[in-house]
């Protein structure tokens, strides 16, 4: 009896029925994988910017007004990121690729205008928003929310743009422009600001190089429209019976209003969705400021932001594989999402547990980045490292239940977690402080990922855990796991540390290389020959 995990694979442009395209998933996945490191290293240094270069107070608040700027934001997409990535893939696979500007009319209008809107509330509220978010004086998070608001409305477009152009597959504009230039100006502007001590100027030197994204985003979107594409798969091929609309209705309707209709009856779940989602990832750190004041907050986010490092591998598979898992579940084609599910989480875990096992393992040292205080925050670091192990080996299952059609269930899904988190933050905070707010987010991360796993069981008759993703964890929990954990019970310091993870990645990376089939890494070098070979 074959094993899920061995369906077989095309890595040919196009795939067939009961096919993947694991090549364009690993191309698409590394490609995102760079620029996605690029981002977080970005990202992670701005925290040490700000924390190191402005006190634990205005870091804090600082802090907090970002993340309500980041839930406006959500909110301002109205989930279009999700539906252009959807649609423009199911399109095209469906062979109506003519229909992708209507889906990209549909998208863009509304989003423009939920964003000024949006904008202008956040604007005209930020001092009753910084009161109820911060304890103590509030003037510092005003003034925060009301310069981002200025650079809300670019956001949501950079974003719509961006992910209208995932749903050609393109990979490269999100890499270079979100990823790298919006991310490096980013972190430029702030590290210029610490030199100085310009902290009022903050909001507009975080948020500011969005309007930069927003020109080059909705250039090259226009430039693939512009461009004679032809369809990724045969016209002729079998839609997917479970998706959310008829054939003629999910490829574009005979009108435009048709069209419209259809995207925002597939949209509008993830509008409240991806609020909820930033909620999720985001809304402890204002319950942190609001219970235990600003100081506590950065201490808090300072401690998160090695989760975010960790989800570089989420972010670049997740934004690959999103557009191949349309495609195939528009046809119906359950073999060839059986083995992108499988493949993509297999990867996913290869290179996300050693980061998380590594930072649980380093915990106590790493925190002396930021400075001195923020050593407090281990067991917050510990807490959520081990935690995303069980979310990464989940692997995309709100991409897989999402792709599928399913964005009510993804909708509720979310909104559970959403409350899990709410309601175990307010009941721990005040009892375990910032190790409260750490286990909330971490009852509802089990929530958010155990919910849709079971879900996508159930109806598509999926897994992630096929030989490849097993292979891939014993390998990780031996080498970056048992190895250094065990070291650091047994012997005291930092030097034993070091020496045995070393020992340890020799290992990981020797079984790799041994177990590189069952992996599926050959897809990755497939690539690097195909660039190598002559013309």
């Amino acid at each position: 009896m074959t094993s899920t995990s061995e369906t077989t694979t095309t890595t040919t442009g196009t795939a067939g029925r009961g096919t993947a395209d694991l090549r364009a998933l690993a191309r698409g996945g590394v490609l995102n994988f760079m620029g996605a490191g690029f981002a977080a290293v970005a990202q992670f240094l701005s925290v040490v910017v700000l924390t190191r270069g402005f006190s634990k107070q205005e870091a804090g608040v600082f802090f907090a007004a970002t993340t309500v700027f980041l839930m406006g934001l959500a909110l301002a997409r109205l989930g279009t990121d999700v539906g252009l990535v959807y649609f423009i893939a199911r399109t095209r696979a469906l062979g109506f690729g003519h229909r992708v500007a209507a889906y990209v009319r549909a998208a863009f209008g509304p989003t423009v205008v939920a964003a000024l809107v949006i904008a202008a509330a956040l604007y005209a509220a930020a001092p009753w928003i910084a009161e109820a978010a911060v304890e103590g004086p509030a003037d510092d998070g005003a003034r925060y929310l009301r310069a981002l608001a200025l650079f809300l409305p670019a956001a949501a477009v950079s974003d719509a743009a961006l992910a209208a152009t995932r749903g050609y597959r393109a990979m490269r504009p999100t890499a270079l422009v979100e990823n790298i230039a919006r991310q490096g100006l980013q972190l430029s502007l702030l590290a210029g600001l610490a030199l100085f001590g310009a902290t009022s100027l903050l909001g507009a030197a975080w948020a500011g190089p969005y309007i930069v994204t927003a020109v080059l985003a909705v250039l090259l979107l226009r430039r693939l429209m512009r461009r004679p594409v032809p369809p990724l798969e045969p016209a002729t091929a079998e839609p997917n019976k479970a998706g959310p609309a008829e054939p003629n209705k999910a490829a574009g309707a005979e009108t435009p209003g048709g069209t419209t209709r259809e995207f925002w009856r597939y949209t509008a779940p993830r509008a409240i969705a991806s609020l909820a989602q930033i909620v999720l990832q985001r809304f402890d750190i204002v319950l942190v400021a609001g219970l235990l004041g600003p100081v506590q907050a950065a201490v808090y986010t300072a401690a998160t932001r090695y989760v975010v490092v960790g989800q570089i591998g989420n972010q670049a598979l997740g934004q690959a594989v999103q557009p191949q898992l349309s495609a195939v579940l528009s046809r119906g084609d359950m073999a060839g999402a059986r083995s992108l599910y499988q493949t993509a989480t297999c990867w996913l875990v290869l290179l996300t547990w050693p980061v998380y096992l590594v930072f649980a393992t380093f915990a106590p040292y790493s925190l002396q980045l930021f400075g001195g205080g923020y050593e407090e925050g281990a067991d917050v670091v510990l807490i959520l490292s081990l935690t995303m192990l069980f979310a990464t080996i989940c692997g995309q299952v709100d991409t897989v239940l999402i792709m599928a059609g399913k964005t009510t269930w993804n909708l509720a899904n979310i909104v559970t977690a959403m409350t899990v988190n709410i309601v175990a933050d307010l009941l721990l905070i005040p009892w375990l402080g910032i190790t409260g707010a750490a286990a909330g987010w971490a009852i509802a991360l089990f929530v958010k990922n155990a919910v849709p796993l079971a879900q996508i069981a159930h109806v598509l008759r999926l897994h992630p855990f096929g030989r490849g993703t097993l292979t891939a964890a014993a390998l990780a929990g031996v080498g970056f796991g048992v190895l250094p954990l065990t070291t650091r019970l047994l012997l005291d310091g930092l030097l034993p540390l070091l020496v045995a993870t070393f020992v340890g990645a020799c290992l990981y990376g020797t079984g790799c290389l041994l177990r590189r089939d069952v992996l599926r890494l050959d897809e990755i070098r497939r690539i690097r020959r195909r660039r190598t070979a002559p013309s």
